[in-house]
């Protein structure tokens, strides 16, 4: 799959060199900017990965235009995907590690899990990101995936402070039973902090990070429970989505963007 609009160009990595240009994004803004804790390996060469990257496919956001020296082969977005098929095969899930994913495993649809979604720090918020976003309803489309899954992060390892936004996608946007997997015992935090009606939206919804948002209105779920992940820094909540709605949006939106016009996807 591939999509070129202006300056900007959405396609699946090709080679090695471009996997190795994802990595180091991943790594200025995994452990540069958010703090996570690389390995003796990773940090040498400035490349965040792990034994998961060889079996995944990894979507690139590409500036065709870029000329920033830390930015390689114009690589400024990345997604990572795993279809259920191929975790099947051996490696299994990435998130099988906070979540119990029995009931993805064991689903019958297509699933597919995303991971490692970041973006360079000039580069959100604006057209690029709705592309990354389009290439994956394209890549939605084309391998008839029915269940989208993956953890996402907020930033810092303590949930007390997100408790506003936690209770809020617990109370409002809990998976259904057949869609609910649950946070592994250990590092698993209840997300139901406060009740319902001690709840301020306003300040829930400035706690999730734009991510997690653009997931609840494309119609996502969350699972049962945060979990926390200290050599990342981060409080993660597992991300459901059945992708009907989501492949919807993106027809609307390679529609006008193929017009020349690039609007928001994202409500």
């Amino acid at each position: 799959m591939r999509i070129d609009a202006g300056r900007f160009t959405v396609r699946l990595a090709e080679c090695e060199a471009d996997v190795a240009a994802a990595q180091r994004l991943r790594y200025r803004i995994f452990v540069e900017e958010m703090g996570a804790s690389p390995s003796p390996e990773n940090a040498a060469d400035r490349r965040e990965r792990d034994r998961f990257d060889p079996h995944f496919e990894h979507l690139l956001l590409i500036d065709n235009e870029s000329d920033h020296p830390d930015i390689e082969r114009g690589v400024v977005g990345v997604y990572r995907l795993l279809r259920g098929a191929r975790a099947k095969q051996g490696i299994g899930f990435y998130g099988a590690g906070e979540y119990d994913l029995t009931l993805l495993e064991n689903h019958p649809r297509q699933t597919l899990e995303l991971g490692r979604s970041c973006v360079d720090a000039n580069h959100r918020g604006g057209a690029g990101m709705h592309l990354l976003w389009a290439g994956l309803g394209q890549y939605v489309g084309e391998h008839d995936i029915g269940i989208l899954f993956g953890v996402a992060s907020f930033h810092g390892a303590d949930p007390a402070p997100l408790a506003q936004a936690l209770s809020y996608l617990h109370h409002n946007h809990l998976a259904p039973p057949d869609l609910r997997v649950a946070a592994i015992a250990g590092n698993r935090a209840r997300m139901n902090i406060l009740p319902p009606e001690r709840i301020d939206k306003a300040e829930a919804m400035r706690q999730i990070p734009a991510l997690i948002k653009a997931y609840i209105r494309l119609g996502g779920f969350v699972g049962d429970g945060a979990y926390i992940d200290r050599d990342f820094n981060t409080v993660d909540v597992c991300l459901l989505m059945d992708t009907s709605r989501m492949v919807g949006r993106y027809r609307k939106f390679y529609t006008r963007q193929r017009g020349g016009a690039i609007d928001r996807i994202l409500g």
